[in-house]
């Protein structure tokens, strides 16, 4: 608690410069809304649109474009028709995973 704080800044900065960039890059996806929240690394994305329950989106994910996410009915039923995606990684690791998943899904 007393070491140095300078770290924290840098991952506050780089968590929010992912946060805006997932959000830009998921907004161009068919199917997929996501508003972001401050506080959070991770993307609870509303999939409704797309037609597919979120356990069928996640294998369709895992399996198709080799992106991992979690459907949200995995803490309970009000979760039904959301996925979340961390973006507690790097910025070229979601890049990826933005491409992989409009590849998949389609783009607008």
């Amino acid at each position: 608690l007393t070491g140095p704080q300078e770290f924290i800044g840098e991952m506050v900065t780089a968590w929010d410069r992912r946060r805006r960039n997932l959000a830009a890059g998921l907004s161009e996806i068919k199917g997929l809304k996501w508003e972001p929240v401050e506080g959070a690394f991770y993307a609870f994305v509303d999939i409704r649109e797309s037609g597919l329950d979120s356990m069928t989106m996640a294998d369709k994910l895992l399996n198709e474009a080799r992106v991992a996410v979690t459907p949200v009915l995995a803490f309970g039923e009000s979760g039904e028709g959301h996925i979340r995606l961390s973006f507690a990684t790097s910025d070229e690791l979601l890049d990826q995973a933005v491409q992989r998943i409009g590849d998949c899904l389609g783009w607008k």
